[in-house]
């Protein structure tokens, strides 16, 4: 019986961890979809954390506004400050033409370094007393139940209403089609400009979910902001694990969890007193299943399962 209770108990936090990923890869995957490559998605993951928590704090103390509506304002704000990153990523990179690369890279360095310039200034008893708000209906529940509260369904409906859109609707259609050959959506009448702006700024707005949803929901701590950046890096992982697919994600953000924490629940390591946190060949696992899956997809070279074709490159209209 403590074998199937040690076993449910590490489904309980790996799932919900995994989440996290979810909502990062998501993001990314509509970002990728439009042809840009994000490495911004760590800092865009931190800044959302924080706008979120600056959001509640902002809402103190608790009894005075309904739980419901302090969920949705924060919720609004992680949002509103990812997308707003993204935002900045699409000037430099769409309108202004800026490396990708850098320009992502540029936009992690910038988020991480605001992100704890915010948390430095905001008290967690201020906003961490929205956790039980967050952790609803389980919010009670002394089993890692507890994790799987509003914003984990909410992640696994926008991974669902996301690849229903891009496999199934007209607009999900332009949006393939200009991440494929921009050029030739272009002459076809589709916005290619609007519609890299847009999926961007989404997919960024979908990202800084993550980094408030890992904090409110999953960690719980003072301290939680400090790992958002390294689950951003998996997320962008998990995208190439998803092969570009978000319903592939949910399971993908699974794995990625269950790889995470394993190193706490295998038993000659934890006999050891060796966590995860400090264990970094362990924390590789998900990074090397990423691999394996590259290997794998390069063998059978289906185009279904490439990323799209003008991923990483400039759009120049005139060139056309």
């Amino acid at each position: 019986m403590n074998l199937w209770n040690g076993i449910l108990d590490y489904i309980l936090s790996a799932v919900p961890l995994g989440m996290t990923f979810l909502y990062g890869s998501t993001g990314e995957i509509l970002t990728e979809k439009s042809g840009h490559l994000n490495l911004g998605i760590p800092g865009i993951m931190c800044v959302g954390a924080a706008g979120g928590c600056a959001a509640i704090q902002a809402l103190h103390p608790a009894g005075t506004v309904h739980p419901a509506l302090v969920v949705l304002i924060a919720v609004l704000a992680a949002f509103l400050a990812g997308g707003l990153m993204g935002m900045l990523y699409s000037f430099l990179t769409v309108t202004l033409h800026a490396n990708q690369n850098v320009t992502g890279l540029a936009l992690t360095t910038f988020g991480v370094g605001l992100m704890k310039f915010i948390m430095s200034k905001l008290s967690s008893v201020k906003y961490l007393y929205a956790l039980p708000y967050f952790r609803y209906p389980f919010a009670e529940s002394e089993s890692s139940l507890k994790y799987c509260g509003v914003l984990f369904f909410f992640a696994i409906l926008l991974a669902l209403v996301c690849s229903y859109v891009l496999l199934k609707t007209r607009v999900g259609l332009h949006l393939r089609a200009v991440g494929e050959n921009p050029a030739t959506a272009d002459a076809v009448g589709i916005n290619v400009f609007l519609y890299k702006y847009v999926a961007t700024v989404i997919g960024s707005g979908i990202a800084g979910l993550g980094g408030l949803y890992y904090i409110m929901d999953y960690a719980g701590s003072q301290e939680a902001y400090l790992s958002i950046e390294a689950m951003g890096w998996l997320s962008i992982a998990l995208v190439i694990f998803a092969l570009w697919k978000p319903h592939i994600s949910l399971i993908g953000s699974a794995v990625f969890g269950a790889l995470f924490i394993a190193g706490a629940y295998i038993p000659g390591i934890r006999e050891l007193h060796v966590s995860m946190s400090s264990t970094p060949l362990l924390k590789m696992l998900p990074y090397v299943f990423t691999v394996l899956v590259l290997i794998v997809i390069s063998i059978r070279n289906k185009r279904e399962n490439q990323p799209p074709g003008a991923l990483g490159v400039n759009y120049y209209r005139e060139e056309r």
